[in-house]
């Protein structure tokens, strides 16, 4: 019986991400990667993110507030990481939340839904 138990641990994660609700489901990096590359995302806040094939990555702020620029990678655990241009780099979390919809939570743990999903022409 105590060898059963055990077993039953060690085939329940250990520690959950900390920023994922219970509902959010994980992205595989291929999934993940077919989905964003070529991509142009667009937020409730008017941003604009842009995965190009070739690895760069823009993010156009909302109401003309500029862009940034940068070189993005897919990791195995449902994260994207961005290299900016100005030195700057972060790793944000991307799931699917109860809805299916696409769901960016920063590391600090800010939840962005995507309003719209859209291949780019000019790849």
């Amino acid at each position: 019986m105590r060898f059963l138990f055990v077993l039953c641990l060690a085939a329940t994660p250990l520690a959950a991400d900390p920023l994922a609700r219970d509902s959010d489901r994980e992205i595989g990096s291929d999934a993940l990667d077919n989905r964003l590359r070529g991509a142009r995302i667009a937020f409730y806040d008017g941003g604009v993110s842009e995965y190009y094939d070739d690895g760069r990555y823009t993010y156009t702020y909302a109401d003309q507030g500029g862009t940034g620029y940068g070189y993005y990678e897919v990791s195995g655990d449902s994260r994207v990481c961005i290299d900016f241009v100005n030195g700057f780099s972060r790793c944000d979390l991307y799931v699917l939340d109860a809805q299916g919809r696409l769901v960016v939570i920063t590391e600090k743990g800010d939840r962005f839904p995507v309003r719209r999903e859209a291949e780019r022409r000019d790849n």
